[in-house]
C-alpha cells in the first residue's frame, strides 16, 4: 500500500465564484479607482474591513444590503449604480 502524504486544500479553492458577484464587485473596482483612491481608504470610509472590500472586487463575497449602503456613500454613488449590469437568473 501507497503512503501518500496528506495535502490540505482550502475551501475556497472549490468555491466557484458567482458572475453576479464579480459583476458587482468589478463595478465597485470601477467607482473606487475613478475615484482615485485605495481599497485601504474605502475600507475606512465605508467603516468595512479592508480585506473584505477586495473580497468584494474579486467577486467572492455575498454583500449585505447595509454594507452596499455604506459602499455607495463612501463612493459617492446611489447604490443602484453598483448594481449595474448586474441581472439575477
Amino acid at each position: 500500500m501507497e503512503c501518500r502524504p496528506k495535502v490540505f486544500i482550502p475551501a475556497y479553492h472549490f468555491r466557484m465564484k458567482n458572475p453576479l458577484l464579480i459583476t458587482f464587485g468589478n463595478n465597485v473596482r470601477t467607482r473606487r479607482l475613478a475615484l482615485r483612491i485605495s481599497q485601504e481608504e474605502l475600507a475606512e470610509r465605508a467603516d468595512l474591513h479592508r480585506t473584505y472590500v477586495g473580497g468584494i472586487e474579486r467577486g467572492e463575497r455575498n454583500v449585505a444590503v447595509l454594507n452596499i449602503v455604506a459602499l455607495a456613500k463612501a463612493l459617492e454613488c446611489p447604490p443602484e449604480q453598483l448594481f449595474k449590469g448586474v441581472v439575477g437568473k
